[in-house]
């Protein structure tokens, strides 16, 4: 029986975990080799890149790319979690802030920024998970880290007043780098403007070239088997790549370098003539008109 391999984009439904959705994934596509790139909480939607078969080694390089959110900021109380899962941590009534004031913050999260993640992310501290750590009472503190965020903008503000409290719900829209949290941009928001703030809601509206307005999205409650993204076409939507000639193609089924192949990226998907996608490259360190191989995909 042939196994076919490819990519499918999945709307995350909300309350659903990243897991929930390669488990169903299974079962549509009769096969245990099921992975995803770029895990979202249960809270948040949108989409979750799922490969099948030998697709699940491009996941590792696919969860590298950029990724873009849309997010609802609440102003006005932090959270143990930084997000409304969690306990209630601190605030100060939000009724003063409007568009420009919170707006005139923003500057400072764009750009190469330091950001110290969630301590409930899934970062592993002594070999264990950090959100682990904290649901078993400990205090958990991660180091910051470099990460860019090119576009932070508000698309929307409310004010909600609940008891003695008034908060404000911003809308935003954010564009980073892999390991961008935006709970902690949450977070810092609210600490910058003295208020606290946690996120309510998040939806992933793009990783990379996959989004869900110009690619198939897979309909996870039907149960008809779903069709995949070939693995060539999603190459292209990620990496450069190149034909190769057949000798090339015999050097790549041995797992070879290729000597005068100058590969664009790392990596660079790198095709047979009739555009089977067969290994990713990368350009050697010292001689760049040599191509190393990252991951061979043919079987």
């Amino acid at each position: 029986m042939t196994l076919h391999s490819g990519l499918l984009i999945c709307d995350k439904p909300q309350g659903w975990t990243s897991h929930q959705v390669v488990g169903r994934v299974r079962r549509l596509m009769g096969t245990r080799k099921v992975g995803h790139a770029g895990t979202l909480d249960p809270m948040a939607t949108g989409v979750l890149i799922v490969g099948v078969n030998r697709a699940t080694r491009l996941l590792g390089h696919l969860a590298l790319h950029d990724k873009r959110y849309e997010a609802t900021i609440r102003l006005g109380m932090a959270t143990t979690t930084d997000d409304a899962e969690g306990e209630p941590s601190g605030g100060a009534d939000a009724a003063h802030l409007d568009r420009a004031v919170v707006e005139a913050e923003l500057p400072a999260f764009r750009g190469e920024i330091q950001q110290v993640p969630s301590s409930v992310s899934a970062i592993k501290v002594n070999g264990q998970r950090a959100y682990k750590l904290v649901r078993d009472g400990e205090q958990v503190e991660l180091k910051s880290r470099a990460v860019t965020v090119s576009h932070y903008e508000v698309l929307d503000l409310r004010h909600v007043t609940e008891g003695e409290r008034t908060y404000c719900d911003v809308d935003v829209e954010v564009e980073c780098s892999s390991g961008t949290y935006i709970r902690a941009l949450a977070r810092d928001l609210g600490a910058a403007l003295r208020v606290g703030g946690h996120l309510t809601a998040l939806r992933r509206t793009r990783i990379g070239g996959y989004n869900l307005t110009d690619l198939p999205v897979v309909e996870l409650d039907s149960d008809d088997q779903p069709e995949l993204l070939g693995m060539a076409r999603a190459a292209a939507l990620s990496f450069p790549v190149v034909t190769l000639d057949e000798e090339q193609v015999r050097d790549v089924g041995f797992g070879r370098s290729l000597k005068g192949l100058a590969v664009p990226g790392n990596p660079t998907g790198v095709l047979s003539p009739d555009g089977e996608l067969l290994a990713l490259y990368r350009p050697d360190e010292e001689d760049p008109a040599i191509a190393r191989p990252v991951a061979v995909l043919a079987q």
